[in-house]
């Protein structure tokens, strides 16, 4: 139970940064501002639940064998909850600054935003394996997954919003930020990149 706790506790704090930041006068800064937030809730939580806090990590750690279904449902699900709980946060939160709704979703070109969304989450999967699951031991996991973060939300986030997660994306869709007709583009493109990163990883890091 502490470990789901732990996945919704990290994936609350991480969806109510994105949303909170994406509308707000510091919106230039969001992708430092969430990737600082996915650091310090990686160190709080890898030795309890290893910090997915994205159900296309999960996936990416289920295809490895380094979880189990069930386990790996139960991470989705209380990441799914803690996503809806930061929505409903944030949406408050906004409406007592009295703050604009931003559609962080500004390309509609739906294939560019898929390939970014993919391109996003193989990388946030990628470092997260390596860092996590690899055999040598890494004592800046948290710097490294938030940093990867950061540097894909720049990169893609005025393509696709850069969520590269289901779960992001789900509460962000709550909150008013995107389109629930584009939800597909996130649920399929970001478990897609995170399968990749995951045979990835095993070509280039486990023996």
């Amino acid at each position: 139970m502490k470990k789901y706790l732990v996945e919704a506790i990290g994936t609350l704090f991480l969806v109510l940064t994105v949303v909170m930041t994406s509308n707000n006068a510091t919106s230039q800064m969001a992708p430092l501002a969430i990737g600082l937030t996915l650091v310090g809730m990686v160190y709080a939580g890898w030795h309890v639940s290893r910090a997915h806090f994205n159900p296309a990590v999960t996936i990416a750690v289920l295809v490895r064998g380094h979880i189990d279904r069930t386990d790996a449902l139960y991470y989705i699900v209380s990441q799914m909850a803690g996503a809806v709980l930061a929505s409903l946060f944030a949406v408050f939160l906004l409406n007592c600054s009295e703050a604009a709704t931003v559609t962080a979703h500004v390309n509609k070109n739906g294939l560019c935003s898929f390939v970014s969304e993919f391109l996003g989450a193989f990388a946030w999967a990628y470092v997260a394996l390596s860092v996590s699951y690899a055999r040598a031991n890494h004592s800046h996991y948290g710097v490294a997954i938030g940093f990867a973060l950061t540097g894909m939300i720049w990169a893609f986030g005025g393509i696709s919003g850069g969520v590269f997660s289901p779960a992001t994306a789900f509460g962000a869709s709550i909150a008013g930020m995107f389109d629930w007709s584009d939800f597909w583009i996130y649920l399929l493109a970001t478990p897609l990149g995170a399968a990749a990163a995951a045979s990835a990883f095993q070509l280039t890091q486990e023996h």
